[in-house]
Order: C-alpha cells, then sequence, then structure tokens
C-alpha cells in the first residue's frame, strides 16, 4: 500500500539581520493602553474594534464537506507555500478529491485525507514536484515578536495573522505547526508531496515537523469533526477497513460558493492594539481560577484569533 509519511534558503549576505537587530525585535508588542482588572481572552476580543480584523479572501478558504454533514474549512497560506497552495487549489476547482475519503487518523498527531491508493490525473496546472517550501526568506515579513522562549527557534511571532518560527541565523521563517495546521503529506526526501495528500494536526503541535515538509495553513472552523474521528489502529493510524474510512462529499474554495452561502473568516491584527492587549493577557490570566499567571504563554497556545464574518 502507498503511504504518503509526514514527517531553500536564502543567501546570508543579501537577507541576513543583524543579531542585535533581532534583540530589540524579539520583545513582545507593548500595550497602548491599560489592560483592565478581570480581563480575559475572550473578552478583550469582544471589546475590539472592526477595523482591527482583516478579512480572509474567499479564494483562501477551502471548504470540505465530509459525511454526515461535517463541514470543514481551510485557509489556505500562499505566502508561505504558493506553489503547493496554488496546487491545492488546481485540484479543489477540479474535482480532484471527489471519492476520496479521511483514512488515516493518528491519536494525538494528524487526521490524513485524500485518495489513498487509488491514482488519479492530476489537472495540467499541477506542479507534481513542488520545490520544498518549508521555510521562505523573511524579507517582506514584518513579525510580530510572542516575547516567550521557544525551544524550536531562537525566535518566534506572528506575520500576516499566523504564527511563524524565525531562524535569526539564516533570516528564514517558517510557519509554525501547532493545533489544526493543515500539512502536505509527503514520502522521503527528496519528495514534497504535491498536494493531493493533506493532513490536519489533531493534537499537541508537532513543531519538529516545522522546516520538513510544506504547511500550507490551518482549519478555522470544524477541527472537531477531525479530532473526534475513531482512531486508526494500523501503524500509523491508517483505517484497518476502507468501510471505516470517512466519505468526502464534496471540497471546493469558498470563491466557488454562491456570495449568499459562501462562509466569511476574519482574523486578529497582529499589529493591533486589542492583539498586544490580547496576547498579555494569554501571559498573565487574570480569571479567577488562575491563581498565579504564568507570565509566558507557548506559541501554539496562542495562535492568532480567527472568527466568523458576515
Amino acid at each position: 500500500m502507498r503511504q504518503f509519511l509526514i514527517l531553500s534558503a536564502c543567501l546570508i549576505g543579501g537577507c541576513q539581520t543583524k543579531s542585535e537587530d533581532w534583540a530589540v525585535k524579539s520583545t513582545p508588542p507593548p500595550l497602548t493602553a491599560p489592560v483592565p482588572a478581570g480581563a480575559t481572552p475572550p473578552s478583550v476580543l469582544a471589546a475590539s474594534k472592526i477595523g482591527e480584523w482583516v478579512a480572509i479572501p474567499a479564494d483562501d478558504l477551502m471548504v470540505l464537506e465530509l459525511a454526515g454533514n461535517r463541514r470543514v474549512v481551510i485557509q489556505l497560506a500562499p505566502d508561505f507555500a504558493p506553489v503547493h497552495v496554488q496546487n491545492i487549489k488546481a485540484l479543489a476547482r477540479t474535482g480532484y478529491w471527489q471519492g476520496a475519503a479521511v483514512y488515516r487518523v493518528h491519536d494525538n498527531y494528524v487526521a490524513q485525507w485524500g485518495n489513498n491508493e487509488t491514482e488519479k490525473p492530476l489537472p495540467p496546472s499541477v506542479v507534481a514536484r513542488p520545490p520544498a517550501e518549508y521555510q521562505r526568506n523573511l524579507a517582506g515579513l514584518d513579525v510580530v515578536p510572542l516575547g516567550s522562549p521557544d525551544p524550536y527557534a531562537p525566535l518566534v511571532g506572528y506575520a500576516k495573522g499566523w504564527p511563524v518560527a524565525v531562524d535569526t541565523r539564516d533570516a528564514t521563517v517558517a510557519l509554525a505547526h501547532c493545533y489544526a495546521s493543515v500539512g502536505v503529506g509527503r514520502d522521503l526526501s527528496p519528495d514534497t508531496g504535491m498536494g493531493g495528500e493533506l493532513y490536519a494536526v489533531i493534537g499537541h503541535g508537532p513543531r519538529a515537523l516545522d522546516r520538513i515538509i510544506a504547511n500550507v495553513g490551518r482549519v478555522v472552523s470544524g477541527i472537531e469533526h477531525l479530532s473526534s474521528l475513531p482512531r486508526g489502529t494500523e501503524a500509523l493510524g491508517i483505517y484497518k477497513e476502507r468501510s471505516s474510512d470517512v466519505p468526502i462529499v464534496s471540497v471546493q474554495l469558498a470563491s466557488m460558493m454562491a456570495e449568499e452561502t459562501r462562509p466569511r473568516f476574519e482574523y486578529l491584527d497582529e499589529k493591533s492594539a486589542s492583539f498586544a492587549a490580547w496576547l498579555h493577557v494569554k501571559k498573565n490570566r487574570q480569571d479567577d481560577f488562575y491563581i498565579r499567571p504564568a507570565g509566558g504563554v507557548d506559541l501554539c497556545n496562542a495562535t492568532t484569533p480567527v472568527r466568523p464574518s458576515k
């Protein structure tokens, strides 16, 4: 059985940033106003201003309809894996996943879907062997630092609404593998996966996958429909019987749907005052239950807030 395992750097002279500059940039965004006593992450978001939220383009939202009237909405990340994302969009537009299914559910790891053993011809526009889009040049990105230590990268933070990990040695940045991240299944290197087999993280963020696999987006709605599926009992969490596979009814981009029926989402701008307040409260919980603030937070426990919009 054919298995897809989920297991380009910048020239230093052209884009490396001085280490002393990073010492300044490693501090979190400053508060522009005092945080109200007793503020919680939800209360900060509820008090945010409409102009602090950024609409996600309809062409970057992919809608999976699973059997049983279960919808999963994925935001794609063309700024970080442009060729893979272009492939995925082409596959969605041409019905490549018709007859596909979720066939792998690995406990505390991933749920994976695709055509599994079935070979299908690729649309002409699909790049069969994409480049290794595991990281990108930092140029053109304005990273807002988390301000807490990270075991996987010298610096972590946020850029264009995404949680990112920065390698300050070569000035490259990668999307962080957090809960609900969506990546491309691949075989052993040099295979990079073309986008036909995808997975969503349904457990603790497997950050060891940063920079070794194409991270192409995140589930913004419906992750519970994947995380609650029965676990596979075969190696790697594969379902033993094909009758256990969860059929995919349809896959389409929101831009392919009628205006009145397409889903809409927006994310909180990491450069906004409300984001700074939200991040501060995430690190220093004041709720009645939290008798001692932690004073810090893990990147994957403070991923950018995303909400439905009208």
